[in-house]
């Protein structure tokens, strides 16, 4: 994210309480400093806050380790539709419904701060119940053969190509 002064990155997100709204504000260090320094009435966590900008704290050892469980996070991959952390984080969309299954933790962190809930209360389509679980299944299926060749696994490819077939005449009858 970018701060909204100058554009460089964003290494503050201060959400602030404003008439019972959260505002939220996305600044870089030098920006943080101004803005938290400037605050008018502000309580003393904040000015705690400000004075240790202004002294330069050296960053936390924690963001080292941050830094590595990412790294780590985005090279997973999802079984069903191989899709990588990483490829979502830079797309912002997810492959495939079982993606949430794979990626719970930060998914579940992510619309929480998105959304506000992390449980759909609402109308789902119903056209859109039927045939789901089998699409995922097929999806999953050609992925094991496209495995399967490349490690020319010729004996299971035959049998998942023949249950791919199997499954495809089911669904146009």
């Amino acid at each position: 994210m970018k701060c909204q002064k100058c554009g460089k990155l964003a290494t503050f997100h201060i959400t602030e309480l404003t008439n019972s709204k959260p505002v939220e504000h996305h600044l870089c260090e030098e920006h943080a400093r101004d803005y938290l320094s400037n605050s008018s009435g502000s309580p003393e966590p904040v000015g705690n806050l400000a004075a240790m900008l202004s002294k330069g704290s050296p960053k936390p050892v924690s963001v080292g380790k941050a830094a590595d469980e990412l790294k780590e996070l985005d090279q997973q991959t999802c079984p069903v539709c191989g899709m990588s952390f990483y490829e979502f984080r830079q797309t912002g969309r997810l492959g495939c419904p079982n993606d949430y299954d794979y990626f719970p933790k930060q998914l579940e962190a992510l619309i929480l701060n998105i959304h506000g809930e992390t449980q759909h209360i609402g109308k789902v389509p119903k056209r859109a119940q039927k045939g789901t679980n089998r699409k995922t299944l097929l999806i999953k299926l050609r992925r094991d053969l496209e495995d399967a060749v490349l490690y020319e696994d010729y004996e299971r490819a035959a049998v998942l190509r023949d249950k791919i077939k199997e499954m495809e005449t089911e669904c146009q009858i």
